[in-house]
């Protein structure tokens, strides 16, 4: 399979098939999750981003599939947080640095016209797709490092941590979650509903009161801090990007 498709504008995205693959997960799942991701985005987004084609199965029966620019690629990859955070990080970086690599290899004058002026204008039109993907690649890296960094740190954070980054409070930050139908209080500690129960977000942590009793605490991993994080982002909720 192909990882890189082209579509008719000449712009380089990859598509849910090389999704599906690279992520081991069924195509008929890729497709749902791609769709949701497009609600959330919104048209504006979902327009330029995303592109919907056709490809023919086993039995030669055509099926729906998504062709993805890198944004909507990295949009879909970081929304992946149901298996190993590192797995799905490594995979990214590999299909990014590909796209890069193809990038680089674009070659300008493509196309062979004889006359002057229209391969003139012809070259300046695939000088500017070529500058759209360079800004692509640009804007999608400051995302890159922002994971890689995070995946680097096994450190626990208490809640208060993860919402500094976003300009809330703890409690701020614990309501939200609660709205989302993420988590729901018992007996003073705020726990993860069943769905989202043992996927390693988070980690029950001891502490003693002033009243000298033993009390539980949520902490969250660094994969919860991604859940957590994607969570807000849908929401609209700009992170300050200062990862202990």
């Amino acid at each position: 399979m192909n990882r890189l498709v082209f579509i008719e504008s000449g712009l380089a995205v990859t598509d849910s098939l090389t999704v599906a693959e690279v992520f081991g997960k069924e195509h008929s799942n890729v497709l749902k999750d791609i769709r949701k991701q497009i609600e959330y985005a919104g048209e504006g987004f979902a327009e330029v981003n995303f592109y919907l084609g056709q490809y023919l199965d086993k039995n030669k029966q055509s099926r729906p599939k998504y062709n993805l620019t890198e944004e909507a690629f990295a949009l879909i990859a970081f929304s992946y947080n149901t298996k190993e955070a590192v797995q799905t990080k490594i995979s990214f970086i590999q299909e990014f640095k590909k796209m890069k690599a193809t990038l680089q290899t674009v070659s300008s004058p493509s196309y062979m016209i004889e006359d002057p002026i229209d391969r003139a204008q012809k070259w300046i039109e695939e000088q500017k797709q070529r500058l759209m993907l360079e800004q692509q690649v640009a804007e999608a890296q400051p995302k890159v490092t922002y994971y890689d960094t995070i995946l680097k740190s096994t450190k626990l954070l208490s809640v208060t941590q993860i919402a500094k980054d976003y300009g809330l409070s703890g409690q701020a930050l614990n309501k939200v979650l609660h709205e989302e139908g993420i988590q729901y209080k018992l007996g003073g500690q705020w726990l993860l509903y069943q769905q989202h129960a043992n996927k390693g977000y988070t980690k029950s942590h001891t502490y003693i009161d002033s009243t000298g009793e033993a009390r539980m605490n949520t902490k969250w991993t660094q994969k919860g801090r991604l859940f957590v994080h994607e969570i807000l982002i849908r929401l609209g909720y700009d992170p300050d990007k200062k990862i202990a």
